[in-house]
């Protein structure tokens, strides 16, 4: 498993408007090559009266499966351009359509190109982009005596706090990046000097949203 990967948040869409042709983006996060077929079929029927449905998909943890389709458009110019997008933003998992209604102006081949990429950049800007890190929950149980001190330290730290629970001691669910278990230990038996005890639970991704991406 990766320690960590981008994709998209969940789904989103996005339109613009180049020389009267209207290009409408839609972006899906999708986990399965079947999961992508089905987002694709579902946006052509949404718009089969649209000129072109360009497709464009990436799957797996080292995208070994990536399809890209021009769907009526000059060779090159729409699935290939907007699968590329996709690879810039370092995105995985990702499937994205762009539906296009001719508008009479012909648009070249660049100006194709910069038509689908720009219009899937505007869709993932429209769904937002989140960071899936691999990581480790840790419970971590004290006496109340020690509730303030181990929630200041834990916000001010770079340790996910994820939930207090207020029970007849104090529990603290903290997601730690994994392979950091035992620096994360280490760093609580010296904060309350060997007081609290630590159980670690399951691995699994955690998202967070990213900006600037």
């Amino acid at each position: 498993m990766l320690e960590s990967y981008y994709t998209v948040k969940a789904e989103g869409s996005e339109e613009i408007t180049i020389q009267k042709s209207r290009f409408i983006g839609y972006i899906k996060r999708c986990e399965t090559e079947e999961a992508a077929q089905q987002f694709i079929q579902e946006i052509k029927k949404k718009h089969n009266d649209a000129t072109h449905n360009c497709s464009a998909y990436l799957i797996g943890e080292h995208d070994l499966i990536q399809k890209a389709n021009d769907d009526g458009e000059p060779s090159g110019t729409a699935g290939v351009p907007m699968l590329e997008v996709l690879k810039k933003k370092g995105l995985k998992d990702t499937a994205v359509v762009v539906t296009r209604y001719f508008g009479g102006i012909k648009l070249g081949a660049g100006g194709l190109i910069r038509a689908y990429s720009s219009t899937v950049s505007a869709a993932i800007g429209a769904a937002g982009i989140v960071e899936r890190q691999l990581m480790k929950e840790m419970k971590v149980t004290a006496d109340y005596k020690l509730l303030g001190k181990l929630e200041n330290s834990l916000r001010n730290s770079d340790y996910l706090l994820k939930d207090i629970n207020y029970l007849d001691n104090v529990e603290f669910i903290v997601f730690v990046k994994s392979g950091l278990e035992d620096s994360f230990s280490k760093w609580v038996i010296n904060l309350t000097s060997d007081q609290a005890t630590i159980q670690p639970g399951e691995v699994s991704y955690i998202e967070q949203n990213v900006s600037g991406k």
